[in-house]
This record gives structure tokens, sequence and C-alpha cells, in this order.
């Protein structure tokens, strides 16, 4: 099997297998929690994001990829790791724009997520040779994704959460 059929089919199964697990186990919890505690811990999975800088460390990608894909990619999860650090301070601290921020930080966060599919697609990443960084893209980006779409739920859905 060549190399883009399985780095899809890893997504795909990694997206399939995260969302049953947020469904069956994580969720259950986090509905338990206020609301400010469940959007802390998904938050935190948006911390390590990071890791993207690792795209601009010589030798650990394909030197054949475009440089602005690279760039864009490693300071777009800095940034939304960055936000999503400062999201749970203000969560935990309890300031009037916490909610705000995290409506700000989580839009960011999945359109950086939305951009680099983009750039995934269109340059063919799959066919470079991504060393290691294959397992960020084929598992945690999956993983990113499903904590998006539940922040989101959070802020959208109209439930009494616990104070």
């Amino acid at each position: 099997m060549e190399n883009v059929p399985i780095f899809w089919m890893q997504i795909l199964t990694s997206a399939f297998v995260l969302t049953l697990v947020a469904v069956w186990y994580v969720w259950p919890s986090l509905v338990k929690t206020s609301r400010d505690s469940a959007l802390t811990i998904l938050l935190f999975v948006n911390v390590p994001r990071y890791v993207g800088m690792t795209l601009l460390v010589t030798g650990m990608v394909d030197p054949n990829l475009p440089r602005g894909f690279l760039l864009g990619a490693a300071y777009g999860d800095l940034v939304e790791a960055a936000m999503a650090l400062v999201c749970i301070f203000a969560l935990r601290s309890g300031w009037k724009l916490a909610i705000p921020l995290v409506w700000v930080t989580n839009s960011w966060g999945f359109l950086d997520l939305l951009n680099g599919l983009r750039g995934v697609l269109n340059l063919n990443v799959p066919s470079f040779n991504l060393a290691t960084f294959w397992y960020v893209y084929t598992f945690y980006a999956p993983l990113v994704l499903v904590s998006h779409l539940m922040i989101f739920w959070i802020l959208i859905k109209p439930r009494t959460w616990k104070r």
C-alpha cells in the first residue's frame, strides 16, 4: 500500500476511534463537572500544539516541503498553544472575559487546523518524508479536531452547567 492512502486511512481511523472515546467516556465525565472545568480539560489537549514547531527543526521533515507551509503550520500551532494556556488561566481565575477568549481561541485553533488540512491536501504532504511527524498528523491532529468540536459544543449547547 502507498503512503498517501495509509496516511488518510490512519487519520480517519484515529478520528473515528477518538470520537468513540469522546462520546462514550469523556463526554459523560465532562457533563458532571462545571462548564469552566470541562473547557479547561479540553483546552489542555491544545496546549502541546507547540510541538508543531518541530516542522522548523532542520532535518526533521523533508526539506522539499515548502517553507511557507512549514512556517504557517508551526507558528499557527504555537499561537494556538499559547492562547489555550491563557484560556486555562482565565477560566481557573474566573476572568469575566474567559468565555469570549475561549471562543476566539477555539475558533483560531479550528481554523488553523482546517488551513493546515488545506495545505496537506494541496501539497500532498503524505508523499513527503515526514519522519516521526507522521504521528502528529495521524494521531494528534484528529485528537485536536475532536477537542475543538467538543469545546464548540459546550459553548453552543444550552445547558445548566455546575458552578
